[in-house]
Order: C-alpha cells, then sequence, then structure tokens
C-alpha cells in the first residue's frame, strides 16, 4: 500500500468554496495529485475540545454550516461523503496506546474547515471521512504529539488532512479585496515559516509564539496553526504545495510531509 503523505491546507474564507482565487484552483489540483486515499482523517481548527481530541463516529456526517453573512448558494451547500468510524476508531487506538486521552463524537458532523477544501479535492464525496478536532489552549508540541501518534495510519491508506490557516488575524479584515497588498507583517510571518519548515526546525516551529516575527499579530490565537503542527508530527520534513494570499491578511500556503 503507498504511504499518503499528512497535509496541511489554509482553508481561509468560506467564500472559497465560491470565489476563484489561486488557492481555489490549487485545491482543486490537490486531490488529483495525490494517491488516492482509502479513507481521510480531517483535523480541523474549527472544532475545538477540552482536556484532549475527540472523534467523531458519525456514519453519515452533517455539512455544518458554521458560519454568518455569506451569500445563500454557500449554506445550500452539502458534501454528503460517508463517514470512516473505523478509521475513527483506529485513530482513537493509536492515541490512546501513545497515552493520549481520547473523546469520542457520535454525531459530529463536517465543519467548514473539513467540507470547504474536501468538496474542491475530492467533489465526489464518494471518500470515507472522519474528522480531529484540536484540543483548547493546548501547545504546538501537543499537538505535533497527537500527530506522531497517528502517523502509522498513512501507511494504511488513511489521508491525514490538516485544515487550518497559515494566518489567521480576521480583526484585520476591513473589506479588502482578494487581491489586496500583503502588509509586511504577514508577508515577515509567512517567509519565517516557510524557511524554518523547509529546514525541519522543529524546535523553533513549537516555539513559534516567542520565534517567529509578528505571531501574535497573525494568530492573535492559536487554533488555526494547530492543524500544521498534527500534520507536522504525523509526516517528515515538509515541502510547500502552494503559497498565496487572500484580502491581504490570509496566507493560503500549503504543505505536504512526506
Amino acid at each position: 500500500m503507498v504511504s499518503l503523505p499528512a497535509v496541511f491546507v489554509s482553508h481561509g474564507s468560506p467564500m472559497l468554496a465560491l470565489q476563484d482565487s489561486p488557492a481555489r484552483r490549487f485545491l482543486e489540483s490537490l486531490g488529483r495529485s495525490l494517491p488516492r486515499p482509502q479513507a481521510i482523517l480531517v483535523v480541523s481548527a474549527h472544532w475545538e475540545t477540552a482536556g484532549g481530541p475527540a472523534v467523531s463516529l458519525a456514519r453519515q456526517p452533517e455539512t455544518i454550516h458554521d458560519f454568518g453573512g455569506f451569500p445563500r448558494a454557500l449554506f445550500e451547500m452539502r458534501y454528503p461523503a460517508p463517514g470512516a468510524p473505523d478509521t475513527a476508531e483506529r485513530a482513537a487506538a493509536l492515541l490512546e496506546a501513545a497515552g493520549i486521552p481520547i473523546g469520542r463524537s457520535a454525531d459530529r458532523g463536517l465543519d467548514h474547515g473539513a467540507w470547504v477544501p474536501l468538496r474542491l479535492m475530492y467533489p465526489d464525496a464518494d471518500i470515507p471521512v472522519a474528522q480531529l478536532s484540536v484540543v483548547r489552549g493546548a501547545s504546538p508540541a501537543r499537538h505535533a504529539a497527537i500527530g506522531r501518534a497517528l502517523a502509522p495510519l498513512r501507511e494504511q491508506g488513511v489521508l491525514i488532512l490538516a485544515s487550518g490557516s497559515l494566518t489567521h488575524n480576521l480583526y484585520e479584515y476591513r473589506g479588502q479585496g482578494i487581491d489586496a497588498p500583503v502588509p509586511d507583517w504577514v508577508g515577515a510571518f509567512e517567509a519565517w515559516m516557510k524557511a524554518r519548515l523547509e529546514a525541519n526546525d522543529a524546535a523553533a516551529l513549537l516555539d513559534y509564539r516567542q520565534a517567529a516575527p509578528y505571531a501574535a499579530e497573525n494568530h492573535p490565537t492559536d487554533e488555526h496553526l494547530l492543524p500544521l503542527f498534527v500534520a507536522m508530527g504525523a509526516g517528515g520534513p515538509a515541502r510547500q504545495i502552494h503559497a498565496s494570499f487572500e484580502h491581504g491578511v490570509l496566507a493560503m500556503d500549503a504543505y505536504a510531509f512526506e
């Protein structure tokens, strides 16, 4: 069986599902560029749990529209992929074996951090999908440990898809156009992350809030970067597979950890 990479993607605004952009076109091509997975485990920034991660055992996950103020067409979208409860249980067993407490949800659906990129990557919605949460308030190092525990899934036909955003300060979004100029503080952080990821500098990355330029400005809270550390823990050295910016303040970078 072919080993799959762990992949981090930036999902940006929900409008990614409707609006043309380089990031959208990249995601539309990404699924075709990867070996076809038997199942997908999505780690989304939009599901946070306290104390430890949780997996969803839903057999037919609902499409969660966890946003407001967007066009009606977004709320009418569905991603009717089957669930992957067996994959979720395998993930839970690996985490428990590593001493990581794991919760289980019987019916958690797919939030937009999961279904928006999946709808672009695998539009036929024919690959079983399970979702894993990030842990509210937990460190990058703890999320990397979660990834390390999940790494064996890559040899079992499971795509670990971590979905967040390389930068995520929506307080600085004031209606800028999708191709707005990139402020220096966003560009400097994106460049630092790229350099440290490509150098496989785990120590600096896990301490990014202290080590990276403008870390707090780009991530007032951690949750949108935490999926990256899960992918980093689950995979090998990083390879940048996409880079673009939207609305000036959203770096849409993606990385494969192989």
